[in-house]
């Protein structure tokens, strides 16, 4: 049996809410929003569909209904506009997460807590500095969604599954964020490699423009919002992945947001770099063998994260 309570009932909250449901990630799934009547629609939407699914149990709820629960998904806080970067949110999230925190930890406080809020790096930064909280629980969802949209591009463009593309991005999820390309390859072949290294009819790509592609990945959010006004979809398939591998025993890898001590030579921070999960948290990072320029570009994005924490108020 395993419990998952998701804080904001928003499109990111009830989409993930959803997508839990349909995999069949939890039995039970409580919804907590200020809106409680929006809550009480979301849950209600998703419970009468439930037939056609795994049994789960959906209702909104309020903290003290989180006891017991094994995850919590923060999505609270304001939305992202068109034209707004994620740092522009900083202050403003940051207080309503400071306000969540004691009235969650309260009820769960055993539970693995996923930060999905914008700016996700600075919000995870704030959950390990004012809750008591050991960081193994506290995960921003980063750029494992960032990692998606870059492994949907190359699934593309060289006409692949995805799930033999092994790419990365690291460091904020936002601006600064970089892809190594030295650690990227299909199926444990290099990416410059690839293309000669398919035999056969047809086998003919075009050259990989690395600059296009890193400007896709950053810009995809964006697009999404200014055609629809928010992004929903991809943020709740990436979180229902963290979920079912936080409820695993096995080790998986996935590129999310945590706080660093000494990692590449960085402190005091968090964004994301390849860590390992399980039922237990976060239970290691994982030091890709990344050159000297992208060890230098996860400092940049390190450096302009601390700025903004060296402005805000905690």
């Amino acid at each position: 049996m395993s419990k998952i309570t998701i804080i904001g009932a928003g499109s990111v909250g009830a989409t993930i809410a959803y997508t839990t449901a349909i995999n069949g990630v939890a039995n039970e799934i409580v919804l907590i929003d200020i809106n409680r009547e929006k809550a009480l629609g979301e849950a209600l939407d998703i419970v009468q569909g439930v037939p056609f699914c795994y049994p789960c149990t959906i209702y909104a709820g309020d903290y003290p209904d989180a006891v017991g629960s094994d995850i919590v998904v923060i999505t609270s806080g304001l939305p992202r506009k068109a034209g707004q970067s994620r740092l522009e949110l900083a202050q403003t999230n940051v207080n309503i997460t400071k306000e969540i925190i004691p009235q969650i930890t309260k009820y769960a406080p055993s539970a693995k807590y996923i930060i999905v809020s914008n700016p996700v790096d600075i919000l995870t930064y704030t959950f390990c500095k004012c809750s008591d909280l050991p960081e193994n629980q506290i995960i921003g969802s980063g750029t494992i969604l960032d990692t998606s949209r870059l492994r949907a591009c190359l699934s593309d463009h060289y006409d692949v599954s995805q799930k033999n593309v092994h790419a990365y991005v690291m460091g904020e999820h936002g601006d600064s964020s970089f892809i190594p390309w030295s650690v990227a390859n299909i199926s444990n072949i290099p990416l410059e490699d690839y293309p000669n290294s398919v035999s056969g009819k047809g086998a003919v790509y075009p050259p990989l423009n690395k600059e296009e592609v890193t400007d896709f990945v950053k810009k995809s959010g964006s697009k999404v919002i200014a055609r629809k006004g928010a992004t929903f979809y991809a943020v709740s398939m990436s979180v229902a992945h963290i979920c079912k591998c936080l409820l695993n025993p096995i080790d998986t890898t996935m590129m999310i947001s945590t706080m660093m001590h000494g990692e590449y030579g960085i402190d005091d921070v968090c964004l994301s770099v390849l860590c390992a999960v399980n039922n237990t948290g976060v239970r290691n990072k994982i030091l890709m063998p990344i050159t000297d320029e992208e060890r230098a570009q996860l400092q940049k994005s390190a450096d302009a994260l601390k700025e903004v924490i060296n402005g805000l108020s905690f």
